[in-house]
């Protein structure tokens, strides 16, 4: 691999611009931290930082997320629960008339659609399941830390 940054630092009693060029295939190969962490053969989550720190790590970002989804999924739960009285209302009031028929016309197509479609992507969906599964086989410390983290969140 080939990364290189140059960077621009005008002198001072000159017109033209100089550049110093940073090498990080030549830093990483000199400063070991680089390679661990960002190298090829990194590894799990696991190798890298105590138990303690995974946890810690898995907590906060669990916390982080479950707080965002309890706060998003409220205000999603208002709009949708907030949409569907005003549609009754204005269906008792006389404003809206609903065709029932055909909205379980519609209903029953759309369910045709998502059973086809569904046994469409059933292969691309195990693949999903089978490579999360094995991200917390690998980091069950962090994973376990963000499960309680973000149970904690949605409590918040």
């Amino acid at each position: 691999t080939f990364f290189k940054i140059a960077f621009s630092f005008p002198e001072h009693d000159s017109d033209d611009d100089s550049y110093e060029v940073l090498d990080l295939t030549e830093y990483a190969r000199r400063h070991h931290w680089w390679n661990r962490l960002f190298g090829r053969s990194s590894g799990p989550i696991v190798e890298k930082y105590s138990v303690a720190t995974q946890i810690v790590m898995g907590g906060v970002t669990g916390w982080c997320a479950g707080f965002l989804f309890q706060k998003v999924g409220k205000l999603a739960a208002t709009a949708v629960g907030g949409g569907f009285l005003l549609l009754q209302i204005a269906s008792h009031s006389g404003y809206v008339q609903v065709d029932w028929k055909r909205v379980e016309k519609d209903v029953n197509k759309a369910k045709k659609q998502l059973k086809k479609r569904a046994n469409k992507a059933a292969p691309e969906i195990n693949t999903l399941i089978e490579e999360s599964t094995e991200f917390i086989k690998q980091n069950i410390v962090v994973s376990s830390g963000f499960v309680g983290g973000f149970l904690l969140g949605l409590a918040s």
